[in-house]
């Protein structure tokens, strides 16, 4: 038996969640849920947005599926009180540290993507993400009088971009060991022309890819990686990239999808254990009312078979439900097109496990 720590969180997160728990148990696997608070709803009952207790549960699971946190009316706490925190605490407490985002556009979906259909259909990007370094958690940081300059004596706000080689070797051996297994070309993007950061980025990068003659590496700048996956986001097929610059580009690339709405997303640590969420937000404005897209949280689970549970099998079954639907026409709003069948999100759910 499998134990899973449930964390619906916040706005849309149950009603999602409960989506993806309807799927998984409609597969009849060995699987043990337990459903704890994070976010805002956590905040509000026991004063902190991650409690010891939750991240206890989390250590001893198998897996984490996670929903999504944040509310608007949290936005004056302290920021060590936020919601967003029950991620960022998560991923730093089980040492997650590679962040694996598929962008794929499904034949039925090309004529919601932001660009022409041309351009996205077929498309199916990987994006690996280091997830634990970068400027997110670079130190020293915070706010201070600054001390030279043209604008000595204003304040000043500072954040420190740093990465150590031994945490850019393990995000490269994930990035190559994907790259193996798929079209054998990765493009690692970083922006060493002008951060020293970077530099070290691509000298390891280089000096990881002797371990892998097989694999194309290429290297791009990431103003160019930007402007690559809206002009032909077809030619990359794995994408290797740091925290700060890994978060920007893999919202651009759910955009070619259709919806952020389709995007799921995986965050492993050394072990293989993992925390599984859509990349959405929480959409408070939408909440309790029963319109959101599941599918994004459904495709999230199947992803924790897959890596974290080894129930490739059955994460196949999802992920062939969940185009099943899509070609039988059925849409939740942010995906609707001419000719649909528009469902609720819970009406979504339904569909994937008649699917199955």
């Amino acid at each position: 038996m499998k134990k899973i720590a449930v964390l619906a969180g916040d706005g849309i997160g149950p009603e999602i969640m409960a989506q993806a728990l309807k799927v998984l148990t409609a597969l009849k696997l060995p699987l043990e849920f337990e459903e704890a608070l994070v976010g805002g709803v956590a905040y509000a009952a026991f004063g902190h947005p991650l409690p010891a207790e939750v991240v206890e549960l989390a250590k001893k699971s198998d897996a984490v599926l996670f929903g999504a946190v944040g509310d608007f009316k949290y936005d004056n706490l302290p920021r060590y009180l936020r919601p967003e925190q029950a991620i960022l605490g998560l991923r730093k407490a089980l040492g997650l540290f590679v962040n694996l985002r598929p962008a794929i556009c499904y034949p039925e979906l090309t004529a919601a993507s932001s660009l022409k259909p041309e351009l996205v259909s077929g498309l199916d990007l990987l994006l690996v993400r280091e997830l634990t370094g970068d400027v997110y958690f670079g130190q020293p940081r915070g706010k201070r009088i600054s001390p030279d300059g043209v604008f000595a004596g204003t304040e000043e706000g500072f954040d420190t971009m740093r990465y150590a080689v031994p945490e850019v070797e393990r995000i490269a051996h994930v990035a190559f060991k994907a790259a193996m297994g798929r079209s054998k070309h990765l493009v690692s993007v970083d922006k060493a022309n002008v951060l020293e950061t970077s530099q070290v980025w691509r000298d390891t990068m280089i000096k990881v890819s002797k371990e892998y003659p097989e694999v194309t590496l290429e290297h791009m700048y990431v103003d160019n990686a930007a402007m690559q996956l809206v002009k032909a986001p077809k030619k990359i097929d794995v994408m290797v990239t740091g925290n700060l610059f890994g978060d920007i580009l893999s919202d651009e690339a759910a955009m070619l999808t259709g919806s952020i709405g389709m995007l799921a997303s995986a965050a492993l640590n050394e072990k293989g254990q993992g925390l599984f969420e859509p990349s959405h937000g929480s959409a408070p404005d939408i909440a309790g009312q029963n319109i959101a897209n599941p599918l994004a949280q459904i495709l999230s689970a199947a992803m924790m078979l897959r890596y974290s549970l080894g129930m490739e099998e059955a994460a196949v079954r999802i992920e062939n439900a969940v185009k099943k639907v899509l070609a039988q026409g059925y849409r939740t709003g942010d995906i609707r097109s001419e000719g649909c069948k528009l469902v609720s999100c819970s009406e979504m759910g339904d569909a994937v496990v008649a699917a199955l």
